[in-house]
């Protein structure tokens, strides 16, 4: 066992691991963080992601050793008093979801997306997102809520 300190959405955290715990086991399994997802184990979906002292990453890709030290926000730790983060809020406006199952590594992508570029266009839009996979194939609404959160005229 391993003992590490992570921050988590907002709370410090000291945990004895298994040194071969991904961290998206850590999340659900230890913490109860079940808003982040595990779809494929192999990180080609995408539907774990989290952010890793600000940048997604694949959290099913990520030992939660390697979160020792550092800050990790997941989909829970969006909202703030009730409101919904900008990101999560625009997908709720433009019905970017389908079955939901990826919807919570889309929206900490696309959050890490606008970071890189406040008003992308459509294809960098869908380039920012390609390791994130949509099984119910809902991309078009994804894109406006995307472009929604930036601020960006979206025909609806």
């Amino acid at each position: 066992m391993t003992r590490i300190e992570v921050t988590v959405d907002g709370a410090k955290v000291s945990d004895e691991v298994e040194p071969r715990m991904l961290l998206v086991q850590y999340l659900r399994e230890k913490l109860g963080k079940t808003g982040t997802v595990i779809g494929c184990d192999t990180s080609n979906c995408g539907a774990c992601t989290v952010h890793l002292d600000g940048r997604s990453v694949k959290s099913c890709n990520v030992l939660a050793v390697q979160a020792d030290g550092h800050e990790v926000t997941t989909i829970e730790g969006l909202a703030q008093d009730g409101e919904l983060h900008p990101m999560q809020a625009a997908f709720h406006e433009c019905h970017a979801l389908q079955c939901g199952f990826c919807t919570p590594g889309m929206v900490m992508q696309s959050i890490d997306l606008l970071n890189d570029n406040p008003k992308p266009d459509e294809q960098q839009i869908r380039q920012g997102l390609e390791g994130n996979l949509c099984r119910c194939t809902g991309y078009h609404n994804i894109v406006r809520a995307v472009q929604t959160a930036s601020g960006q005229e979206v025909n609806k």
